[in-house]
This record gives structure tokens, C-alpha cells and sequence, in this order.
């Protein structure tokens, strides 16, 4: 694995000398804007690899996505290469439609620490939910950004990522209640506490979110690019793009829905994605906003 294919894969000619917020800012930024955030191995019939040099081979080497725990580990590995001080975290996600958070361990976040001050660093969420700038972990202080207001929040030693989000217009109509769409104004994003994890924590949660009937992961294909402006979707046959901040307090949510050629079409021309094996576009009943 070479850290100057890494970055030459999420377009970074920047400095990387300086430990700094501005460059791990940089970094982030760059890196969900060029690297998917999805589960097409899922729909293709192959795997979630969650070893190292599987993902760099994977997103690195074959120009593709993946889902937290691929591009975070692959961010921590470049980030401590670099000789950030980097720590694995590990999150529990909220289910909206069940209004709690998940009982195991299913995601991977990073807290790295710069200038004496340490932050949360998370490429691995996606869709309208991902930060698009590293948070500093402090508790109860609002950290505007394009895409939302994101606050942590720590009670007794677990800490809570939540979001303020704008109002939305659709300008299709067809989709106004259309159940990908986020319906809360203030959202919980997942929980958290500061212990140090490894990759090796998440093994068999890998294993079942890409096995599981329950999983939403393989109840619906998709995948999400950040973009300076916004961010675009596909979930099944559905493709989305958000324009964030479109009017005051409004973001603009467009939809349209595609045949199987122009899923084909977009992954390539939107996500620069090319499958080597095909894929099989699903929409299914598990809960999944954009």
C-alpha cells in the first residue's frame, strides 16, 4: 500500500507537513468527495472486505466505495501514516423508526487529536448526514456547516452526535412523501464513547450487516458522493441530488428514477464507479433516509 496512490486517488496535491486542522480538514474534505459511500459488493454478489489491504484494493487500486468501515479504516490508515494521532471509535447508530439506538456496535469513527485539541473525523456516514469538517469534541456547542448544524453532546461518559437540519423543496412532486426523504428537523445521528477500538471489534458485525435479512444494508443497494454544493444519492433505481442551502433555510431535493442501463450510467458518470460484476439495483422495506 502507498500513501502517495491514496492521495493521488482523492485528488490531494496539498501540503501534508503540518498536523494540522486545516489539514486534516483538507484530507476529509477530499476524501468524500472523490470516495462513494456504499454497499454495491452486497448487490453484486461479493463481499464487504473489512482487512486493510482488501480496501485499499478495493477503493484505492479499483476506483470504488465502501461502507464505514472500509472508509474509515482506510482514512485512519492514512491519517496515522501521516502521523496524525488517530484513534478508532466505535458508534451506535439511531433507528429512527424504532427511536433508539442500535444495541451493538455498528460503526467505526475516528477521534484524532491536533493542536492540543482533539476532534471527531468521520467519512463514513453519507448521504445528508456526513460531516464535512472534522467536530471538535466539546459538549453542547452548535458546529454550523454546509450541510447541517452538527452538536455533541456527553452524558456520563457517552457521547451523542445530533444534527439541525433545514427545511427541504421537491420540486417533483410525485416524491413529496416519498420515504427516502428526512422528515425530522432535529435528527440523532449515533452514540459513542471514547474507548479505543480495533478493526478486529468489528469483524462480526461485518459479517452479519452484509448477511443478515434484517440488515438495511442488504435490504437496499446504494451509494452517496459529497459534492462542493451538495450531494447525490442512489438508492435502488431512485438518484437523488441535494443542493445544500438552495434558498434561506431550504435545501433542494431532486429525484428521478432510473431503468438499469442508467443506474449503469450514473454510477459511472456521477460516481465514477464501474462494476465488474452486475448489479442488482434493491429498494427494500428497511428504514433508509438520504
Amino acid at each position: 500500500m502507498n500513501i502517495e496512490a491514496y492521495f493521488e486517488s482523492i485528488g490531494y496535491k496539498h501540503c501534508r507537513n503540518k498536523l494540522d486542522l486545516e489539514t486534516l480538514t483538507d484530507i476529509l474534505q477530499h476524501q468524500i468527495r472523490a470516495i462513494p459511500f456504499e454497499n454495491l459488493n452486497i448487490h453484486c454478489g461479493e463481499a464487504m472486505e473489512l482487512g486493510l489491504e482488501a480496501t485499499f484494493d478495493q477503493i484505492v487500486r479499483r476506483n470504488r466505495g465502501g461502507w464505514c468501515l472500509q472508509v474509515n479504516h482506510l482514512l485512519y490508515w492514512a491519517l496515522t501514516t501521516i502521523c496524525f494521532e488517530t484513534t478508532m471509535l466505535g458508534g451506535y447508530v439511531y433507528n429512527t423508526s424504532a427511536n433508539k439506538y442500535s444495541n451493538a456496535m455498528i460503526h467505526l469513527l475516528l477521534k484524532v487529536t491536533t493542536d492540543d485539541r482533539n476532534y471527531i473525523a468521520d467519512a463514513g456516514f453519507g448521504r445528508s448526514y456526513q460531516m464535512w469538517q472534522p467536530l471538535e469534541l466539546i459538549s453542547g456547542k452548535d458546529q454550523p456547516q454546509v450541510p447541517c448544524i452538527f452538536c455533541l453532546t456527553e452524558e456520563r461518559g457517552i457521547w451523542y452526535l445530533d444534527q439541525i437540519r433545514r427545511q427541504q423543496y421537491i420540486p417533483n412532486q410525485e416524491f413529496l412523501n416519498s420515504e427516502l426523504l428526512e422528515k425530522n428537523k432535529y435528527r440523532k445521528i449515533y452514540s459513542f464513547t471514547l474507548e479505543p477500538r480495533t478493526i478486529e471489534d468489528l469483524e462480526s458485525v461485518n459479517i452479519y450487516l452484509q448477511e443478515s435479512p434484517s440488515s438495511v444494508f442488504t435490504s437496499k443497494s446504494f451509494c452517496s458522493l459529497q459534492t462542493p454544493e451538495g450531494v447525490h444519492c442512489l438508492v435502488g433505481f431512485t438518484l437523488t441530488y441535494r443542493r445544500f442551502s438552495y434558498k434561506d433555510n431550504t435545501d433542494l431535493v431532486e429525484f428521478n428514477t432510473l431503468n438499469e442501463e442508467e443506474v449503469k450510467e450514473n454510477l459511472k458518470n456521477i460516481f465514477n464507479i464501474s462494476l465488474e460484476k452486475k448489479l442488482v439495483p434493491k429498494h427494500g422495506d428497511k428504514f433508509f433516509t438520504i
